[in-house]
């Protein structure tokens, strides 16, 4: 007996043979077509449970077809594939109402997984609302990797519902980008959109930044001044580097998510919220908690959809698209009409690119600025990445061929030493660290001319931990100057 039959619509032959064969060995009954007529009249005479469809039909477009089947059955799952493997595609299926969508070239077993929950499960009767036009909109997220397409098959899934994201990612990856399609492809599209950076904003600040505050709450409030949350009401609410985020205000934060009100600093009176969340961090939030830095629970409320955004190290086929890109968006700027060879995008992937989508952008507009040539060769790609290579810095006269390491090592032995036959006094191990933390901190403190936001990513450790450290070691900092104890610049 079979379990459900499945219509199949695609113009190339090799497909519908291949995807018959896998349905029938399924338990399935299927029924090929290579056009959308077909498709239809199939559709009209109430035949088919379950729709597998390409977007390109030689006789009418897939996307422009579906409306009209949700409409006479609205029950009937519709499986959308294309080898457009774009977000937009993805994001279109979304909209249309189709119950999956899977990009060109896609795993059987999959399809066929897909295929029985459609049967399964109960239809979810998405309403179609109207779709941006792949052709003629900018697309906000570039790639068609592997990597790149699982992410816009959780986006299409995501602009469905107001679930709270947690999206993780290291810097330059483009999180903000999501949280964006997150809102403007949504149901809150027509709300604000409001972003907030945790790190940026002092320790001091970031209740009143988030919730307001009343007039005469603190010192220098002299008026009365809303919040983030009251700014995106009916939208949504990015919060940026999520883990910077001060205890004091991760709990209060942890109150909005769980009872869905805040009052506002100096405030009496609950507010009602109704904003969707969307966090970000390049920080592993687990250690974090571990270390007593980020509340678990608040951990829970913000992740109930994690998302990991690939690094560029992990999507180098999208390199070449990014690079047009990149290319077309600076000859709107004014810098230039450049087009990239081939080859020079091979130079490209071979690159390790830390500081990932960012560092590319900001390389290519300076070859779109700085080079006179109309097609960036690899000659060009190569002298140009080789000014990204550090510049070796001098070496102090005292300080060994081998570096720090060695001169510790030197160092210690001397100091070892110097004690003969006996050990030295006990606590070494907190001794010898802070004599390299103290100089290490005044030094990036100094280099960042105090900016202690600056200073912590520098080293690549909390802004709140920078400040205990600073008051443990007695490091006076005054904006624009870095002060040992002893007052020594």
């Amino acid at each position: 007996m079979s379990r459900g039959t499945v219509l199949v619509a695609d113009d190339d032959t090799a497909i519908r043979t291949v995807l018959n064969q896998a349905l029938v060995r399924a338990g399935y009954a299927p029924r090929v077509t290579g056009n959308a007529a077909t498709l239809w009249r199939w559709v009209s005479d109430g035949d088919g449970d379950v729709i597998i469809t390409d977007v390109v039909m030689p006789d009418e477009n897939a996307f422009d077809l579906i409306p009209r089947i949700k409409r006479l059955r609205p029950d009937l799952p519709i499986i959308v594939m294309s080898a457009q493997n774009t977000l937009m595609t993805a994001l279109s299926a979304a909209e249309k109402g189709a119950y999956e969508y899977l990009p060109k070239p896609f795993d059987l077993n999959e399809l066929i997984s897909v295929v029985g929950r459609a049967l399964a499960e109960p239809t979810r009767l998405a309403k179609p609302r109207p779709a941006a036009d792949p052709d003629t909109e900018e697309m906000p997220l570039i790639g068609r990797s592997a990597a790149m397409q699982d992410i816009y098959r959780v986006l299409a899934r995501l602009t469905q519902t107001d679930l709270t994201v947690m999206i993780n990612g290291e810097s330059g990856t483009g999180k903000e980008l999501v949280a964006k399609v997150l809102h403007n492809f949504g149901k809150r599209r027509h709300g604000p959109f409001v972003a907030v950076n945790m790190a940026a904003i002092p320790r001091e600040l970031i209740e009143s930044e988030l919730f307001g505050h009343e007039k005469g709450a603190f010192t220098g409030a002299l008026a009365r001044a809303t919040g983030r949350f009251e700014q995106s009401e009916g939208g949504t609410l990015f919060l940026d580097e999520i883990g910077d985020m001060p205890m004091e205000a991760q709990t209060r934060l942890l109150r909005v998510l769980q009872e869905g009100e805040y009052t506002t600093v100096g405030g009496r009176t609950p507010i009602k919220t109704n904003v969707r969340i969307v966090a970000a961090t390049h920080r592993d939030l687990k250690t974090q908690i571990q270390q007593g830095l980020f509340r678990e629970d608040l951990y829970y409320r913000l992740n109930v959809v994690p998302m990991r955004l690939p690094p560029l190290r992990e999507r180098l086929d999208d390199i070449g698209d990014l690079s047009r890109h990149f290319l077309r968006q600076a000859a709107k700027s004014g810098l230039g009409d450049k087009s990239i060879a081939t080859a020079a995008v091979d130079r490209l992937k071979a690159h390790d690119w830390p500081g990932n989508i960012r560092e590319l952008e900001n390389f290519i507009r300076r070859l779109s600025a700085l080079r006179s040539e109309d097609t960036l060769t690899p000659d060009v790609i190569d002298e140009e990445l080789q000014s990204l290579k550090p510049i070796p810095v001098t070496r102090r006269s005292d300080l060994p061929a081998g570096g720090l390491s060695e001169a510790v090592e030197r160092h210690l032995a001397d100091y070892f030493g110097s004690f003969g036959k006996s050990l030295p006094p006990p606590n070494l191990y907190d001794r010898i660290l802070a004599d390299v933390e103290r100089p290490l901190f005044i030094a990036a403190l100094a280099a960042t001319h105090g900016n202690q936001i600056k200073a912590a990513d520098l080293l690549g450790i909390n802004r709140n931990t920078l400040r205990k450290r600073i008051r443990e070691l007695d490091i006076e900092v005054l904006r624009g100057f870095t002060l040992g104890v002893n007052g020594a610049a």
